[in-house]
């Protein structure tokens, strides 16, 4: 009640100064439009944990129930100099992906103001909590090839907060960079900030190619022993035709981490490959196979206590555009790991696990 309070709120005092940019002939005048998202699934894995939360994901991580993986109402100012966005989010994901923020901090999915530097240069300065470059799914499934998110973007940051740099390099090519408070967190954890950077390579509108980097100390109350944290990502989409669709992401990140005394440097690793075939108008099957790989549990430790993380996963999915903006989908996913990484409803542990998940997602805009 009082989220929609303060939405009525904003609207009426975005709609005042919007009013006042209309007669003010030095600023051109602001936009404010309303988008609004809804994700709505059912899924069931047969090691069906007994708490019903899924280890590993912070996505789809309910079993056996109708729940609301993502929901939101987003507002967006827009005018030539000037850009802002605010956008509280609700549901399961956001449950488990930001349970370590504070509690004022858990519902913000977006938060961010932009300023366009130079009148006749698109370069911006954006602040606040802001969407994340690394690799090629984000957290918002309805543009996705698969409907479930893979294992290596449900481990690298999903949002950030800082400062982003837009610098537009020529008609094909785009720098983006980062001053963070860290690793997907909006209050910063340690000293100093942290620095992230985005390369991305359109030459033609069937491909697009992009190259992340993250650098940044990662201790904190949590891994006082972590230090320097080294990371870098490149992925790419390619669309051939209005049949095929392809995405496929690799990456790699390296932690400096104390011991026993020592200084240490661990790495992990993920590799993923997608494609979607359409085969009449609104139906489309899409497929996904994916590899992590994470042997000294710098970002996963197994719930079953076993040594080290290895995860491989194959999925099928069927897609419904019931209209252009919202869409019905079915996914099998299997997983199989070397080691006893899930467990079972009696305690012991097994090496694979089966989902099965229906879903309808829809957005207004």
């Amino acid at each position: 009640m009082k989220m929609i309070v303060m939405i009525a709120a904003f609207l009426c005092l975005s709609r005042q100064t919007q009013a006042q940019i209309n007669v003010d002939s030095v600023i051109k005048k602001g936009k404010l439009t309303v988008e609004g998202y809804a994700d709505i699934y059912i899924s069931y894995a047969t090691i069906h944990p007994k708490d019903a939360n899924r280890p590993y994901f912070v996505s789809f991580n309910r079993d056996n129930e109708v729940n609301v993986n993502l929901a939101y109402i987003s507002l967006k100012y827009t005018s030539d100099r000037v850009r802002a966005t605010f956008t509280p989010g609700y549901g399961t994901y956001m449950n488990a992906n930001y349970v370590s923020e504070r509690q004022t901090l858990q519902n913000i999915l977006e938060a961010n103001i932009g300023v366009r530097l130079f009148k006749n240069k698109d370069i911006w300065l954006d602040a606040g909590v802001i969407g994340s470059p690394y690799t090629n799914e984000s957290a918002y499934s309805f543009d996705q090839i698969p409907y479930t998110r893979s294992l290596g973007p449900e481990n690298v940051p999903y949002y950030l907060t800082g400062a982003k740099l837009t610098l537009p390099l020529n008609a094909r090519w785009t720098a983006y960079l980062y001053l963070l408070n860290g690793w997907q967190v909006i209050q910063a954890q340690h000293d100093p900030l942290d620095f992230g950077s985005q390369l991305e390579f359109k030459p033609n509108d069937k491909w697009d190619i992009n190259w992340n980097t993250y650098i940044g100390n990662e201790s904190s109350a949590t891994n006082p022993g972590y230090k320097n944290r080294y990371f870098t990502d490149l992925y790419a989409s390619f669309t051939p035709s209005e049949t095929w669709a392809f995405t496929a992401d690799a990456y790699i990140g390296w932690q400096h981490r104390d011991e026993g005394g020592k200084l240490a440097t661990r790495k992990w690793w993920n590799a993923n490959l997608c494609a979607r075939y359409t085969f009449a108008p609104g139906n489309s099957f899409s497929a996904r196979i994916e590899h992590f790989d994470d042997p000294y549990q710098v970002l996963l430790t197994p719930v079953t206590n076993v040594p080290g993380f290895k995860l491989s996963s194959a999925s099928l999915g069927y897609n419904l555009s019931v209209t252009k903006d919202v869409l019905f989908r079915l996914e099998t996913r299997y997983f199989k790991s070397p080691a006893d990484v899930y467990p079972k409803r009696d305690q012991t542990g097994t090496t694979n696990d089966f989902w099965f998940t229906a879903g309808m997602t829809a957005r207004f805009r």
